[in-house]
């Protein structure tokens, strides 16, 4: 990740994000986005895009599920790397079609799902 990125590591963090109900769907992923306000800062750090990722047990086993991620980590750190977004949270969820398209068709879901949001 850059320096612009931040990950989303708290639960609350998560669910805050899917309360928002600000969600996008795509065949290889699920995008959620929660604005953030301008005072709720980052204890004390810059405010920044912050970007959390997701795969539950209906993508497989344990295996599956950390590929899945860390193909998602890849395609956000490509497509989001140099972001100028700020103050908002992103949670990136992965469906069944995360293993199976190509990285590129993924990169292309990514930013369809980033311009409908």
């Amino acid at each position: 990740m850059t320096a612009a990125l931040q990950r989303l590591r708290k639960r609350s963090e998560f669910l805050a994000v899917a309360a928002t109900n600000r969600r996008s769907t795509t065949p290889g992923l699920v995008l959620q986005i929660r604005r953030r306000a301008d005072g709720e800062a980052l204890s004390g750090q810059d405010p920044a895009l912050r970007v959390g990722f997701t795969a539950t047990k209906k993508i497989g086993n344990a295996v599956h599920r950390n590929r899945a991620r860390r193909r998602l980590r890849a395609a956000v750190h490509e497509v989001l790397g140099n972001a100028g977004a700020t103050n908002a949270d992103i949670v990136v969820v992965a469906r069944q079609g995360t293993l199976q398209r190509g990285f590129t068709e993924l990169k292309a879901d990514l930013e369809t799902a980033l311009r409908r949001l």
